[in-house]
C-alpha cells in the first residue's frame, strides 16, 4: 500500500522530501460504499486524499435537506475539508463514500508549514480550491439557472464522468434526495429522458445513451 500511495503523491507533482512526510505523518482509512467519511459535527482534525474509489460531497441545511455538490476521485482532496482543518471549525457538509474506497488521511498540523516549505503542496491546495470552486459555481448556475430535467440530466452526466460508468445504480429515490426534490419528480423526469432516448431505465439502475 505504501508503494501505491508514493506513486499517486508523486504522480501528483510532490517534492520527495513532502512524499515521504506525507507518508510518515498519515494514516490510511478504509472506507465502504455509503459510509459518511466526514460528517457535520466532524471536528476539522485531518485532510483526506482520495487514494482509490469515489466520495461525493453533500450540503446540508438545518432542516436536513441535502443538494449534491461535486465528486472526488483518486489523488483528489475537499478544498472544504482544508478550509475546515485550517480555521479548526466542524464540518458543514458531508462527505460519503459513492464506492468502496481508500482514504489517506493528514493531520492537520502539517498544512500550514507544508504550504510554507512545499511550492508543489502550496499549487496543489490552490489548484483544488479552484477547482471545487468552479465545480460549486456550475452546481449554484444549475440551480439558479436551469430547469430541473436539465439539473437532473447534468447529475446523470456528471456521475457517468466520475464513477466511468454508463451505468448508474441509484434509485428515484437517491436521487431526489441529491437534487433536493422529490422522488415523485424524478420518476417523472427520467420517463422524459427515457422517451428521448436519452437514458434506458432498469430495475435499481439507469443507463447511460
Amino acid at each position: 500500500m505504501s508503494e501505491q500511495i508514493q506513486h499517486l503523491l508523486e504522480n501528483i507533482g510532490f517534492e520527495a522530501k513532502l512524499v515521504d512526510e506525507i507518508i510518515t505523518t498519515g494514516r490510511i482509512k478504509k472506507a465502504k460504499a455509503g459510509d459518511i467519511v466526514v460528517g457535520p459535527d466532524s471536528p476539522g482534525t485531518e485532510m483526506p486524499i482520495v487514494i482509490s474509489g469515489l466520495l461525493k460531497v453533500i450540503r446540508q441545511d438545518p432542516q436536513g435537506h441535502e443538494v449534491f455538490l461535486y465528486y472526488l476521485e483518486g489523488g483528489e482532496t475537499c478544498a472544504m475539508s482544508i478550509t475546515t482543518c485550517i480555521n479548526e471549525k466542524k464540518s458543514s457538509f458531508k462527505l460519503y463514500a459513492e464506492e468502496d474506497s481508500t482514504l489517506w488521511m493528514i493531520p492537520i498540523h502539517q498544512l500550514d508549514d507544508w504550504v510554507v516549505k512545499y511550492p508543489a503542496f502550496r499549487k496543489f491546495v490552490f489548484d483544488s480550491y479552484q477547482m471545487r470552486m468552479d465545480e460549486m459555481l456550475t452546481t449554484i448556475d444549475s440551480v439558479v439557472f436551469h430547469k430541473m430535467d436539465e439539473r437532473l440530466y447534468r447529475f446523470l452526466l456528471d456521475t457517468k464522468q466520475a464513477t466511468g460508468s454508463f451505468e448508474i445504480r441509484k434509485t428515484h429515490e437517491q436521487i431526489a434526495n441529491e437534487l433536493n426534490t422529490s422522488r415523485v419528480v424524478i420518476s417523472r423526469l427520467l420517463k422524459q429522458l427515457e422517451r428521448e432516448e436519452k437514458i434506458e431505465q432498469h430495475r435499481n439502475r439507469i443507463e447511460i445513451l
